[in-house]
């Protein structure tokens, strides 16, 4: 029999934690045959409703479900774990700063990085997804490390990727099987880059350049970037909810592709460590178009990709801004002696 994984998420008594882990318990990441033990971290004001989403996993009735708990302490969630799905973290309120939101969440990302070093095992791989998912990625990586390598830390920009997937599909008339290869650079914020350059569109049999398929260059660099730059705020304003529903899809996505590769000519959007590629600073986590080998379940940065100016100028402000959440991060590291 197949070896359990142990997989952690936290804030699972939120909206998106409670979309994710379904979708880990029965299959849809790890595969069918692939058993898993779901540990739920959150807060201790939150163990009721912990204890209800098991209550709900147990009655699924779910065969790769090996077992479920709900635990408020560092340490019962990360003692041996192999994924790590980070979605718990400060939200934004009305009227604090973005170093006030960094600060707090410096405070999450810095224990539970400790923890991971502490606990975790050293090929355990990690999603952010709790904003700012980038710079939250990056201290938890600065505290795990001798631990665990850099590269195994992730942040989440697989939805921005997703939906820039969607409006390609719906400008063009065709489905997301027949969209490929868009990319998501820098951020995950009104800042990141959507860029379909190198995508490609199936119309009539053959494969299209994107921006033949569409036909509208001002679309594709006005209302189309501006879409799927804002579309999370356009969600709220809807729903009065976040989107959570699509962000946890696009969490399994992502530790899907990691877990299992990516297809044969198709990357996706990955927030990694830069390793210098494109002038990105080294060690910056910036959303990248990677591939993942299936066998070793590492990922790479896809090489050798042209920008022009236009795509010059957005890279360096998405840039510009990660590095300032960096170093406003560091300086709450430093304030806060820790």
């Amino acid at each position: 029999m197949t070896a359990p994984l142990r997989v952690l998420v936290t804030g699972a008594a939120g909206q998106i934690g409670y979309s994710i882990v379904i979708r880990i318990a029965d299959g849809t990441v790890f595969g069918k045959e692939q058993p898993v033990q779901l540990v739920l971290l959150d807060v201790p004001q939150c163990a009721n409703v912990l204890e209800g989403v098991v209550f709900e996993l147990q009655d699924c009735a779910l065969p790769t479900l090996h077992s479920v708990e709900a635990v408020t302490d560092e340490k019962s969630a990360f003692t041996g774990v192999d994924y790590a799905f980070l979605v718990g973290a400060m939200p934004r309120r009305e009227g604090m700063e973005r170093k006030d939101l960094l600060a707090a969440n410096v405070k999450i990302f810095k224990s539970q990085g400790k923890a991971l070093a502490e606990f975790a095992k050293p090929t355990t791989k990690v999603i952010v997804v709790g904003n700012p998912a980038n710079t939250n990625a990056f201290i938890a990586a600065k505290y795990a490390a001798g631990k665990i390598p850099a590269r195994n830390f992730s942040a989440m920009t697989r939805l921005d990727h997703n939906r820039a997937l969607a409006q390609l599909a719906l400008k063009t008339g065709t489905t997301i099987g027949d969209v490929k290869n868009v990319i998501i650079w820098g951020n995950h914020s009104s800042t990141q880059f959507p860029d379909v350059t190198h995508a490609t569109v199936k119309k009539n049999g053959s494969e299209t350049a994107a921006y033949d398929a569409v036909g509208d260059n001002a679309f594709l660099q006005g209302a189309f970037i501006a879409t799927v730059q804002k579309r999370g705020g356009v969600i709220i304003e809807k729903r009065k909810l976040s989107s959570a529903m699509s962000a946890a899809k696009a969490a399994c996505d992502h530790i899907h592709d990691w877990h299992f590769g990516t297809k044969a000519g198709e990357f996706v959007s990955m927030a990694v460590p830069s390793d210098g590629s494109y002038g990105i600073p080294q060690g910056l986590i910036f959303s990248f178009p990677v591939t993942i080998d299936a066998a070793t379940r590492e990922w790479k940065i896809v090489q050798g990709l042209n920008f022009d100016d236009f795509a010059k100028g957005k890279i360096a402000a998405t840039t510009k801004e990660l590095e300032e959440e960096r170093d406003d991060a560091l300086k709450a590291c430093d304030d806060a002696n820790i």
